[in-house]
């Protein structure tokens, strides 16, 4: 009997695929077209390497299998289909024909167009090329009357006539070598076909998604060392394009409109005593910063900088809150033996808020995640001023690098080695946010062995997450509490505990700075506003060798601790952020955020506004941090205007690309 279905898809797979294997060459290339075009001088652990190199193009491989994967998902259940139909015609091969031909004509015209792109801006091509869009006649000009722009115009044209060359072909081989016909098929024949194409489908299913991980494919995949063009080579232009303009649509990334950006730059400035004879460089707030230790060295000069971003780790939660029912004896003693900070603000309630706030001192806007993106932005801040002083920056995470775009951000903005899930034990992953507290500060410490054995100081941060839901307690840990939301507390204080005992053994302790602060709060106790305080209220502590333990009452936030570290360290540097050395400018007031909401606290009021309904609501403090609602604006005004200028000032210089310094 013939089997006419297995017949015809296996010729119709055969073509599938091969088209497939064809786009994945052109891709590759393309990529290899860019990495002899551009003029670039590697780091020097790539410079000689040819694995390192080699392993962008693998990386490519990954990425362009994605784009190749959505372009093939529709084909293959078609033919899939057709053939257990057992049905097939020239006119599907030539609709299939049609289709690869137009779709991966794009996805080459934007892979071609991407090598003068990545010329001009060193950067994947992104949405940012829409722009040119409205200016039509200029964009033309600029394109034909540009050699590189032409260059790359012809390559896409040859590329794109061979590869539909070959596509016709090669579907004409394939369907001549399919059976005539339509006679009767077994139903072994069949029941073959059907979990071969359910086979081949999730396969390419999987290939949209990228990974098995918990998250799909993102571009920060593509970032595997301290080279910025290897980081960005493997990246498939097609890929970037599609993902920069879904960031662009989301939305919580639509610009916000609190104020005028002239006016609010410009009170930014004078609330930020950045005065016009101060002001350096292309952006309105950059400015130079000296040394406190003008006349002399500081005591902390070159040390060692260790942060530990403790995983929602509210003041309501410690003891200086709790007093007697604290759960944080470790981090309560700490406290105590610290330079620690009573008036301290988290950005906003999500972990990027408080790394992105904490290391570049840019406020939080909104719910807005300014480090997952597909173009990936630089901003200088607390990693790259110590990278330019010799510093070896190091990030260890619990879950996937992937996660929040962490790997690509902080790779692209001064960290030179990232430690995330991929590197641990697969036996050490509890959950779906990787490693507990306790495992990733015993992995770290060797590490910071190293490098402290290098001889340049380095910038460590740990970023914690045990007490995250969903909460996983280690078998050997045996808390006083009862309720779980307790006794996870009571296990990342311990997890603290454990390194600093640990940390004290090695010969770097004592030329270490460490400092110990929540990424956001969370709930704990009741509501007392909108914007609950305990979301925003954590802790911060100091602590190290010669580091006076002390009570600062000042109000201060996330967007602090960089400037204020650099000053304890004595350097000099430009600024252009909003942060300020705390020690010695301090605040009137705070401002963060809650996702819909923003907010500025001083010592007797609270003002919060909801941007999305215009609506204010305005709090009394008193002294002993008791709010109450009022109807009057008197007092507000200052909070209004504080807020609103350095939120709308970080929007400006966000959006027009002015977050690092000349």
């Amino acid at each position: 009997m013939q089997k006419d279905v297995l017949n015809k898809f296996k010729y119709s797979i055969s073509y599938l695929l091969a088209v497939h294997a064809g786009a994945l060459l052109v891709f590759s290339v393309l990529r290899y077209l860019l990495f002899v075009h551009i003029s670039y001088d590697f780091v020097p652990e790539a410079a000689d390497s040819w694995q390192i190199k080699a392993k962008a193009f693998l990386i490519g491989l990954w990425f362009d299998n994605v784009i190749a994967c959505y372009i093939l998902a529709l084909p293959l259940v078609v033919f899939w289909i057709s053939s257990l139909l057992n049905w097939s015609s020239k006119w599907l091969f030539r609709a299939a024909n049609i289709w690869f031909i137009a779709f991966y004509s794009v996805a080459f015209l934007i892979s071609t167009a991407n090598i003068p792109y990545f010329e001009y801006f060193f950067k994947i091509i992104n949405s940012s090329i829409f722009e040119w869009f409205s200016y039509g006649t200029q964009t033309v000009g600029m394109v034909t009357g540009e050699k590189t722009y032409m260059q790359a115009f012809f390559v896409f044209l040859a590329v794109a006539v061979i590869f539909a060359i070959y596509v016709i072909l090669l579907s004409r081989r394939m369907r001549r070598k399919i059976t005539p016909g339509r006679e009767q098929s077994s139903w072994s024949a069949i029941v073959t076909v059907f979990l071969a194409g359910a086979v081949l489908s999730g396969l390419c299913f999987f290939g949209i998604r990228g990974r098995t991980g918990y998250n799909p494919i993102k571009v920060s995949g593509a970032y595997y060392c301290s080279d910025p063009f290897l980081n960005q080579l493997g990246i498939n232009p097609a890929f970037n394009l599609l993902n920069s303009v879904r960031d662009d649509n989301r939305s919580e990334n639509r610009q916000l409109e609190l104020m005028d950006n002239e006016q609010a730059l410009a009170t930014a400035a004078r609330l930020l005593g950045i005065p016009d004879e101060g002001k350096s460089g292309t952006s309105p707030l950059q400015t130079r910063v000296s040394s406190f230790y003008s006349d002399s060295i500081s005591p902390f000069a070159g040390r060692n900088i260790v942060i530990v971003f403790m995983e929602s780790m509210s003041m309501n939660l410690t003891g200086a809150v709790r007093g007697e029912n604290s759960l944080t004896p470790a981090i309560d003693s700490l406290w105590r033996s610290s330079m620690h900070f009573t008036n301290f603000y988290s950005a906003g309630i999500h972990t990027n808020h408080g790394m992105y706030s904490t290391l570049y001192s840019f406020p939080a806007i909104m719910k807005r995640n300014a480090m997952k993106g597909s173009v990936i932005p630089k901003y200088s801040g607390l990693p790259t001023e110590l990278k330019k002083l010799g510093y070896r920056n190091l990030f260890f995470m619990t879950h996937e690098s992937q996660y929040d775009n962490m790997n690509g951000f902080f790779r692209t903005n001064g960290f030179d080695e990232i430690y995330a899930q991929e590197d641990y034990p697969g036996d050490k992953v509890v959950n779906s946010f990787g490693v507990q507290d306790d495992f990733l500060y015993s992995y770290a410490l060797p590490v910071l062995d190293a490098r402290a054995s290098e001889g340049n100081p380095f910038l460590a941060v740990l970023l914690s997450i045990s007490n995250h839901p969903p909460y996983v307690l280690p078998e050997w840990f045996k808390p006083v509490s009862s309720d779980i939301e307790d006794a996870i507390v009571e296990y990342a204080d311990f997890s603290i505990k454990q390194l600093m005992e640990q940390a004290s053994t090695r010969d770097w302790f004592n030329n270490t700075i460490f400092i110990f602060l929540g990424d956001h709060g969370k709930m704990a106790g009741s509501a007392d506003c909108e914007v609950p305080t305990s979301y925003n209220h954590v802790p911060l502590m100091i602590y190290g060798k010669g580091i006076e333990p002390a009570e600062i009452s000042t109000f201060c936030g996330q967007i602090d601790l960089a400037p204020t570290i650099l000053g304890m360290l004595g350097v000099d540097y430009v600024k252009n952020n909003f942060g300020l050395d705390i020690l010695h400018n301090p605040r009137p007031c705070i401002y963060y955020g809650s996702d819909n909401m923003i907010a500025a606290r001083s010592a007797d009021r609270l003002f919060i506004y909801s941007p999305e309904n215009s609506m204010e609501y305005r709090y009394e403090v008193s002294p002993e941090g008791k709010l109450s609602f009022t109807d009057s604006d008197e007092g507000f005004e200052y909070l209004r205007e504080y807020c609103f200028s350095m939120l709308q000032s970080t929007e400006y210089l966000v959006h027009k690309g002015l977050t690092t310094v000349d």
